[in-house]
């Protein structure tokens, strides 16, 4: 039988209980993720010496493999699993390239009221539908940041799919992030319970908020954008390992500043940009309709997609 990957940790020379429990509390929780990391991290999150960190690491990497290339086949047999989630319009899923694609991170960005939380409610519903039908009949989880989830909508939303709104409920996992810190180890959290509850969706709403709370001014900048990295990462890894589906919702610069200039852009900078596999700018049209543009992905062309906001949720 096979070892856990946890149970390798322990495996690693200088790695005893202790050490490996201090490893997987900051995170560390496979040889990978030891094998990517800095000795000056490993050693802050274990508390030990750079020496013996360096030590680690290198052992991690030779067992991961790190340097393993891979042909263009094998990766085309990769792609060949991913899979889309419907958004509930044909031509938002049509914009996407079939609807919300799996091992990728989606960002969804815009000023308040252009339905990027509206988005997220639905995505929780469509991703219990059958697959032919554009679910990934799986489960859903929801990292709130701002109490934005409301199980309210998502019984609406349920109705207008004629789906049992509390089975629905029930497969929604909701986590509550109280700052920037707690946000980044709910992802563990996510990590953690996905051995056991099968869920293909991830949300993350909204990715910035704590961020640009906590690390005001240009001193800041810095640390911000280092932590949120690390974050991306972390929310990218889960999406390859789980063929699962991350939607980040992003604010945008209230007003023209030093940092960001353009009132339109995401907050995040090149950061959040660089590791968002498809970024999408929302705005308010009349009434209920809302345009969605594609400004970045790998495979797909620029485009735009309107599409509606009702009772039901996402429609054409």
């Amino acid at each position: 039988m096979s070892k856990d990957k946890n149970d390798m940790i322990d495996d690693l020379p200088g790695v005893g209980p202790a050490t490996a429990e201090k490893l997987r509390e900051a995170g560390y929780t496979d040889i990978m993720s030891i094998a990517v990391a800095s000795p000056k991290e490993l050693s802050d999150a274990a508390e030990i010496g750079d020496a013996t960190a360096a030590k680690i690491i290198q052992k991690a990497r030779k067992e991961a493999d790190v340097g393993k290339f891979e042909t263009g086949s094998a990766l085309l047999e990769k792609r060949a699993k991913v899979g889309h989630l419907t958004s509930g319009s044909k031509t938002f899923d049509e914009l996407l390239g079939g609807g919300f694609e799996t091992q990728s991170i989606t960002e969804l960005y815009g000023e308040y009221g252009s339905s990027k939380t509206q988005i997220a409610h639905q995505l929780c519903v469509s991703v219990q539908l059958p697959l032919e039908q554009g679910g990934l009949n799986s489960h859903a989880f929801f990292i709130d940041t701002e109490n934005t989830f409301r199980p309210e909508r998502i019984i609406q939303m349920a109705n207008a799919f004629e789906l049992d709104p509390d089975e629905v409920l029930e497969k929604i996992h909701v986590a509550r992030a109280y700052n920037s810190s707690h946000q980044m180890l709910l992802v563990d959290k996510v990590k953690e319970l996905s051995k056991e509850t099968p869920a293909s969706l991830l949300i993350v709403d909204s990715l910035t908020a704590h961020f640009r709370a906590e690390y005001i001014g240009r001193g800041a900048l810095a640390d911000r954008q280092q932590k949120l990295n690390k974050h991306m990462h972390d929310l990218l890894r889960w999406s390859d390992l789980n063929n699962g589906i991350v939607c980040v919702t992003n604010q945008v610069s209230s007003k023209p500043d030093a940092f960001f200039g353009d009132p339109t852009r995401p907050i995040g900078g090149h950061i959040v940009g660089h590791t968002a596999t498809f970024r999408i700018y929302l705005r308010k049209s009349k009434g209920p309709k809302r345009i969605a543009r594609l400004i970045d992905s790998p495979h797909l062309p620029e485009g735009e997609a309107i599409f509606t906001v009702g009772e039901a949720g996402i429609r054409d």
